[in-house]
Formats: structure tokens, sequence, C-alpha cells
């Protein structure tokens, strides 16, 4: 829920109540209108995007421009009522939410992994933008190789569904 652009989280723990509060720290501008024909992941996406940075914010872009990618966190600001076990793309049977990439979860945050462009002045273009548009921003991070990609790592039940030659789109499953 959002409550004058705050985004308010409050989760129950064994012994207290724990509250989080996420600011917009922007907007997301992409093509895509509507959740069906948006591609599954950023890795999958050849589309242009701007992310729109509040001015109060700016300052924080100082040296984003040395790297060649970046990891932005949004929130999926039209994600529906979540189920733990979900039929995700790519597979004809239910899986844990927590093995899948659903925008429909019990925190509905996403990530995507974006080629950084250029930024001029609050407005950040990137290349391979999967999210819808005026899609909220929570946070951007410095993508680096070294930290964040792991080549050998298992792919689980995803492993040789994967077609490279083929571009998976959403469809109506999550709408």
């Amino acid at each position: 829920m959002f409550i004058t652009g705050k985004l308010l989280i409050t989760e129950i723990r064994e012994f207290s109540m724990a509250n989080f509060e996420f600011t917009q720290l922007g907007i997301i501008h992409s093509p895509y209108k509507q959740k069906e024909g948006l591609p599954i992941q950023s890795a999958f996406s050849k589309e242009k995007g701007i992310i729109e940075v509040f001015d109060q914010y700016l300052e924080g872009l100082d040296n984003l421009n040395e790297f060649s990618h970046i990891i932005i966190l949004y929130l999926f600001h039209k994600a529906l009522p979540w189920k733990l076990h979900q039929k995700p793309f790519l597979s004809d049977s239910p899986k844990g939410i927590f093995s899948i990439r659903s925008p429909n979860r019990p925190n509905p945050i996403g990530f995507s992994v974006v080629r950084l462009l250029k930024i001029e002045e609050n407005k950040i273009t990137v290349e391979g933008i999967d999210v819808l548009d005026k899609t909220p921003l929570l946070d951007i991070k410095p993508y680096v190789p070294d930290f964040d990609s792991f080549p050998q790592a298992s792919q689980g039940w995803l492993q040789g569904k994967i077609d490279e030659r083929e571009t998976p789109i959403s469809d109506s499953r999550f709408s």
C-alpha cells in the first residue's frame, strides 16, 4: 500500500511486529503498457526504458555512469494476490512461490539487471527493460560481475527450459 509516496510493509515476527518503510526513489518508464507481452526477464529484452529519479536523489547518481549495467529494484505495483504455489512461465506444473519469479508474491518486489546507456540529469536511459510503464523505483545498485555472476550456479527446475532462440514473453497467467 502506498501512503504519501511511501510503501509500508508489515511483517509479523515471533515476538514482535516490525514495520518496514520504503520510499519511492523514482519511476520507470517503458514501452510496455500491459502485462501481456512483457519479456519475462530483462535478459530477453532489447527494449529501452527511462528511469526517472526524483530530484532529491539526484546526487546519489554520482559515479553510476562508470558501470555498464545496473540492478534496479522496483515494486510490482500491478501484482495480484499471491499463492504459495503458482504455475510459472516455462513450466506446465505449479512451483513454490520462492522458486519462481512471479510478480504476485508476499512482498511484490522485483529486480532487473539492465544495461546503462546514458545518464542525463535525473534520467537514466537503459536497455533490457522488462517492467510495466510507470513502475515505482525502489533502488538502484551497480551490477558488479565479480560479485553478481555465478556461471556454475544450478538452474533448478529451469534447467534445459530456456531456449536462447526464442524470447519468452508473459501471457495472462499473472493478470
